[in-house]
């Protein structure tokens, strides 16, 4: 990875140096669509591009998923998910005081008509992934050969949980979402190793998936660097004021990073950085994770989404990565790899030939809004400060849409959607 010492002296004469905090797939794509307004831009992070959640996650191109993560009757899984430590959204009871302020906010984000909008304002992004990211991707030379587009195969164990599941469906076809039925023999068609265990089962038609999400972030980053983009190794703990505004990013070492404007997009840390900066915002984290095994003789060709085990399995490059569920213990915990194991067993219910031989857990954090839509902001408090983060499952999926966002807010240019859903002020 390329680094360059600390700029403490020379800010952009014209006004264009900006400065873009965390390398994961969503600063990576906001430096690059900033490059392409002509900005001098440097990308800083505590560490190597691309290696946090960017790193392990399922690897999905998931502009079908416009639901949120809290649906109509949350509040009646609460006490299950308390009880149950291995269960879809779990949650540790001595975070739990702390979580209080989300959840209470995430299951007030649960009412139908809430859901509702939610659906339509999460929709409004993804309808636009495949646009924004074609041109990132081909400019890059990223292109067929890391990203696939050939659906996602959801299963269900019984007509009844998919009958259970037809308002989330039906939701989403409303807001424009192809997903179409298909039928036990359908299923068996297309992935035959799967266990003979689910009698029905929906194809999300536009689903995409990357062979390794690693390689994406670091193959953007590195036409970043191409482009003249910069990278420096910080972690940064406050801002220099000049007039009011931040004019300068101070880091543990004591450097001061100037920039004329800047981009907070470090995921789960962006919280602390928000409230420096005079915006307090309910950010969390959903500690996601997954075991990548090798292939062996296990043969899939498309994402498979297990609604009753709320598990995926993706084929990658490096083998099947199964993973799935949340839990909600914040920054500091140590992780729990039992519930890597117990994804992995429901895993092997799905698809019996997988063999653990050989693969690798992992653990990475979910920045997550309580209203499951990310952060896509100019700063109430300062004209030059603007945010980009709380994707929760989606950050890779909306990667180079909020790269486009963040530029047109940045510029003063007329964004193709209405920005205020995702203001940082929202609640």
């Amino acid at each position: 990875m390329t680094n360059s010492k600390p700029d403490t002296q020379n800010p952009a004469s014209d006004g264009k140096k900006a400065v873009v905090i965390g390398a994961g797939i969503v600063g990576v794509n906001v430096g690059l669509a900033l490059l392409k307004k002509a900005y001098d831009v440097t990308i800083l992070d505590r560490g190597e591009p691309g290696r946090g959640t960017s790193f392990g996650n399922a690897g999905g191109i998931a502009v079908s998923e416009c639901a949120p993560i809290a649906m109509p009757g949350t509040l009646l899984n609460v006490p299950g998910w308390l009880m149950d430590p291995y269960g879809p959204l779990s949650i540790r009871w001595s975070y739990l005081p702390k979580m209080m302020p989300w959840l209470l906010r995430f299951i007030a984000a649960s009412s139908k008509s809430r859901v509702e909008q939610i659906s339509s304002e999460l929709a409004a992004i993804l309808n636009r992934v495949w646009e924004d990211y074609e041109p990132v991707i081909a400019e890059a030379g990223l292109n067929d050969a890391v990203f696939k587009k050939e659906g996602a195969l959801g299963v269900y164990r019984s007509e009844k949980t998919r009958r259970e599941a037809e308002y989330g469906i039906d939701l989403r076809r409303r807001k424009g979402i192809k997903i179409r039925d298909i039928t036990k023999d359908e299923i068996m068609d297309l992935e035959p190793d799967l266990a003979p265990i689910f009698p029905c089962g929906v194809i999300e038609e536009d689903w995409g998936r990357v062979l390794d999400p690693f390689k994406i972030v670091t193959g953007l980053y590195k036409h970043f660097i191409e482009r003249g983009g910069k990278f420096q190794t910080a972690e940064v703990t406050d801002f220099v004021y000049r007039d009011g505004q931040p004019r300068a990013a101070m880091t543990t070492t004591g450097d001061q990073v100037t920039f004329d404007t800047l981009v907070v997009a470090c995921g789960a840390w962006s919280k602390t950085l928000a409230k420096r900066l005079g915006s307090p915002v309910p950010l969390d984290t959903e500690r996601g994770y997954n075991t990548t095994v090798p292939y062996h003789d296990v043969k899939l060709s498309r994402t498979i989404i297990s609604a009753d085990d709320s598990i995926i399995l993706t084929p990658m490059e490096m083998g099947i990565r199964v993973g799935g569920a949340v839990e909600l213990g914040g920054l500091i915990a140590p992780p729990n790899y039992d519930r890597a194991k117990a994804l992995f067993a429901k895993g092997k219910q799905v698809m019996p030939k997988l063999n653990a031989e050989g693969g690798t857990e992992w653990m990475g954090f979910r920045p997550s809004m309580p209203d499951s839509k990310p952060v896509i902001s100019k700063s109430p408090k300062h004209r030059n400060v603007f945010f980009s983060f709380g994707h929760g499952h989606l950050g890779l999926t909306m990667g180079a849409t909020t790269g486009r966002l963040i530029s047109d807010l940045v510029t003063g240019s007329q964004a193709p959607i209405d920005m205020t859903p995702y203001r940082i002020n929202r609640f």
